[in-house]
């Protein structure tokens, strides 16, 4: 079939066609709105998840209904590493700029605009002076040097001046484990101090499957702050729907055993679920796509994944971090003892501290409990059974 019309382009963070078993998140968001124009209490959310289950396309969604009802959205994607935390807080430097920039022709931009000096002070406070250089100052208000008092003191001016509007501010964080300890404990804080205030301000993020216990470690309180959200593997029905439905709607047809081959292949995963439709869609010669068909799609899009989705991760572990990877890769994609995989290497646990730290570093891998680590991403051990078949 002619590729220009292929529904699917599986992508990071790219919105897929049809955006299928979601939607008790996306009704609660509308709901977190909707209570905000109130004026009544509500939460943040957080939604955590492996790679590819689609929490940046949710997380996108979020913030564009955000938009559309004239709140302050800020978003920004947290990074690893000090250079990396440094940029995140750059990052949200500017777009807390750029925020109050997108006000400028809204019903909240009168309230808005009599406290940019906040911003301005604040982005100084952050590191980020040069971000400031349009907004000025406002002598004592979120220019103490402190960043729990200064993201307190911006929050409470926004927020403020938002709920004018009946509108929230919001902040939108993607790879939400990657923030420096400092500023996720100051996020933290205000988040609550806002809950106690009645504040509209909310953090919306999105991580690993630790993120949940990395903040109830940095502030106890967190478990009661947000609505958590776990995203997983789609169900049977809606992994058949996010193929067949985007198909449906250009006249194409998968048949039963041609669906059913699809979707077991992709074990419900959203990223896997792209791949192996966009395949079957350029592999299938006409609007009826059948088994011979899908088998042939799942062959070529197992071979992009492993060429890209999981190669690339492969590639940035060191030949030590591989082996680590590999003995981790005979628990399949459950959680593996560290104390087992060191056994299976003939090592100590200690031994391999220096690669288990470096591959939590590089995001490959995460600790959901002490002694344990599993994949980030799904189906990766499968990838590595396949890089040393005979």
């Amino acid at each position: 079939m002619d590729p220009d019309l292929n529904p699917f382009a599986p992508g990071s963070g790219l919105k897929p066609p049809a955006l299928e078993g979601r939607q008790a998140e996306i009704e609660a968001f509308d709901r977190l709105i909707a209570r905000t124009k109130r004026k009544a209490a509500e939460r943040g959310m957080l939604l955590s998840g492996l790679r590819g289950v689609g929490k940046t396309v949710l997380l996108n969604n979020f913030a564009a209904q955000a938009e559309r009802h004239e709140w302050f959205v800020v978003q920004i994607e947290a990074q690893p590493s000090t250079e990396g935390r440094k940029a995140t807080r750059q990052k949200l430097a500017r777009a807390i700029e750029a925020g109050a920039r997108r006000l400028r022709a809204k019903s909240a931009w009168g309230y808005v605009k009599d406290v940019l000096g906040s911003i301005g002070s604040f982005n100084i406070s952050l590191g980020a002076a040069g971000v400031s250089a349009t907004l000025g100052t406002t002598t004592g208000r979120a220019d103490s040097g402190n960043l729990d008092i200064d993201l307190e003191e911006l929050v409470e001016d926004l927020a403020t001046a938002m709920a004018k509007s009946k509108a929230g501010f919001g902040i939108f964080i993607d790879e939400m484990q990657d923030l420096d300890d400092e500023l996720l404990g100051a996020l933290i804080s205000v988040q609550h101090l806002s809950g106690q205030k009645g504040w509209p301000f909310f953090i919306i993020g999105a991580g690993l499957p630790n993120l949940p216990g990395k903040l109830s470690a940095t502030r106890s309180y967190s478990e009661r702050l947000f609505d958590y959200r776990t995203i997983g593997a789609l169900d049977p029905a809606s992994a058949a729907d996010a193929i067949g439905l985007p198909m449906n709607e250009l006249g194409v047809h998968l048949d039963a055993d041609a669906l059913r081959a699809l979707v077991t292949a992709a074990d419900g995963y959203p990223f896997f679920l792209q791949a192996y439709g966009k395949a079957a869609w350029d592999v299938a010669s006409s609007k009826i796509v059948n088994l011979d068909d899908a088998r042939l799609a799942i062959e070529i899009g197992t071979e992009q994944l492993d060429a890209g989705f999981f190669r690339s991760r492969w590639q940035r572990a060191t030949p030590a971090e591989r082996q680590y990877l590999r003995a981790m890769a005979d628990d399949h994609d459950e959680a593996s003892s560290t104390a087992q995989v060191a056994s299976r290497l003939n090592r100590t646990a200690s031994q391999l501290t220096v690669a288990r730290s470096n591959l939590i570093s590089k995001g490959l891998i995460y600790a959901p409990d002490h002694g344990a680590v599993r994949f980030t991403v799904p189906g990766m051990s499968a990838f590595i059974s396949r890089q040393f078949e005979p």
